[in-house]
């Protein structure tokens, strides 16, 4: 009976209290188990476990780690590390963020393999090769970029005018990039096989050394790398990823931090969301800002943030479509020993 768990001293004077109006015993239960019945659910609802459920998510948060890898040259990562909102935010959820610099996605994505890091942005080629790899990720959004936002280029006065004329020419591109992938296509559409170039594997950095120095024909570079040497040298475009290559990037994470914390995550892409769209509306802002950060003139920062395409997106079936298609080329051609499926690892949380 629930009458035991109240009072005995007010049962008792409510019990006499209904009898004297007639009110059966059986009646004066019914009662009791309602009102007991209504305090229980007033005193559930007023229950910190239900009342709290920020408190609850802190503590589930509390001294949480978000590590995250990024590259100087990703602007919206490395606007949000420098701005210190993101900080911020997970100090009030009792976690807190470390970044780790990278100097392309490959190496990025071998950190996330190794458990050094939760969350990165790439292009659209190193979470391939990292599937194919085993690497524990997930595509979390993508943001749209620009396929002129990436370009083979030669010397002003090379010989070369056209991709056909790069047969058994040296090529520099970081392997596994996206730059890896536009490559590949303009070969293709310009009637040749992949093993016609000899591809010469190089970071950025080091792109730009043998590309000045004449040690490589060609060089295959992405935003703003590709700006900046627009910028300070004679270089001709020989094709950008028009038509060739969607040059998307991604937004990516360890499963088990995805499993673990999906509502850090979920933070975290909000975060990102915010300084995406402060960065679509301030070119010339986010221009000054990098300027410093990567050693490149604002003049030709401002061109690259001006030409790319800005965005925080759930993928589409669209998008995996083509990062399907990124992955059956790569096959084809050996360049990955074995076929994925994409879809396999896309997480659905940011569609809700």
């Amino acid at each position: 009976m629930f009458s035991k768990y109240l009072p005995h001293r007010l049962m008792k004077i409510v019990t006499s209290f209904l009898q004297n109006y007639g009110i059966s015993r059986i009646g004066t239960f019914a009662l009791f188990f309602a009102v007991g019945l209504g305090l229980t659910l007033v005193i559930s609802a007023c229950s910190p476990n239900n009342t709290s459920n920020s408190a609850a998510t802190q503590t589930a948060t509390q001294g949480v780690v978000v590590r995250i890898g990024y590259q100087k040259a990703a602007t919206i990562l490395n606007a949000l590390k420098n701005r210190g909102s993101l900080a911020q935010t997970l100090t009030a959820a009792g976690a807190s963020v470390t970044w780790t610099e990278f100097p392309a996605g490959p190496p990025m994505l071998e950190a996330m393999n190794v458990g050094s890091i939760d969350f990165g942005y790439t292009g659209e080629s190193p979470p391939i090769f990292a599937q194919v790899a085993g690497t524990p990720l997930l595509y979390v959004a993508y943001d749209p970029w620009s396929p002129k936002a990436e370009a083979i280029i030669v010397p002003k006065d090379s010989p070369i005018k056209s991709v056909a004329e790069l047969k058994g020419k040296k090529v520099a591109f970081a392997k596994g990039s996206n730059t890896n992938y536009l490559v590949v296509k303009a070969i293709e559409a310009a009637g040749l096989n992949y093993s016609d170039i000899q591809p010469a594997h190089l970071t950025p950095a080091d792109a730009r050394a043998a590309f000045e120095g004449g040690n490589v024909d060609a060089w295959a570079i992405w935003d703003p790398y590709l700006a900046a040497v627009e910028h300070d040298l004679d270089v001709r475009i020989l094709t950008d990823a028009t038509n060739l290559a969607p040059n998307r990037g991604y937004y990516l994470a360890r499963q088990e931090f995805v499993n673990s914390h999906p509502d850090l995550l979920k933070t975290l892409l909000d975060e990102i969301s915010k300084i995406d769209k402060w960065a679509a509306d301030s070119p010339e802002e986010v221009a000054k800002f990098l300027e410093p950060e990567l050693g490149i003139k604002a003049a030709a920062l401002e061109i690259a943030e001006k030409r790319r395409q800005y965005g925080v997106l759930p993928l589409t079936d669209e998008v995996i479509t083509q990062q399907q298609k990124i992955a059956d080329t790569f096959h084809k051609i050996k360049l990955v020993p074995k076929q994925i499926q994409v879809k396999e690892i896309v997480w659905n949380g940011n569609k809700s």
